[in-house]
């Protein structure tokens, strides 16, 4: 299937923050260890995976802008929409068993990645009830 100029676009530029972001995370693994104290240089170093996301919302945000199909909008909002849901369930429950229960914390790092893992599922239901047309990047 064919992108359309939105999408090419978007590629070509979630590439390069893909690769930014694995960098900049292997940067920082290998710089700071593990509990080091908070110094401007090891906050200013753990911060650049996280200019890394802004640039994948960035991406996604400059794509829906850029898509001229209403109809492709729509399912990528959805997509969105799955996403944002999944991720504020899974969030606000898990927060909860750790206020009531002794489960282990789950780190805010993990608040993004769980929001990448709804929008698969989101295409994923796009696809299953749209038939071929809602599989959208």
């Amino acid at each position: 299937m064919a992108m359309n100029p939105a999408q090419r676009r978007y590629v070509g530029r979630m590439i390069p923050v893909s690769i930014a972001y694995v960098a900049a995370i292997f940067l920082a693994s290998s710089l700071v260890p593990n509990g080091s104290p908070a110094t401007p240089l090891t906050v200013a170093v753990a911060l650049v995976p996280g200019l890394a996301v802004v640039g994948f919302i960035w991406a996604m945000g400059s794509y829906l802008f850029e898509l001229k199909d209403e109809y492709v909008r729509l399912l990528e909002v959805r997509k969105a929409l799955i996403a944002t849901a999944l991720t504020l369930g899974v969030c606000a429950t898990w927060g909860i068993l750790e206020i009531y229960t002794n489960v282990p914390r789950l780190a805010i790092f993990w608040v993004f990645p769980i929001w990448c893992v709804g929008l698969a599922i989101g295409g994923l239901v796009n696809r299953l009830t749209l038939g071929a047309g809602g599989g959208c990047p």
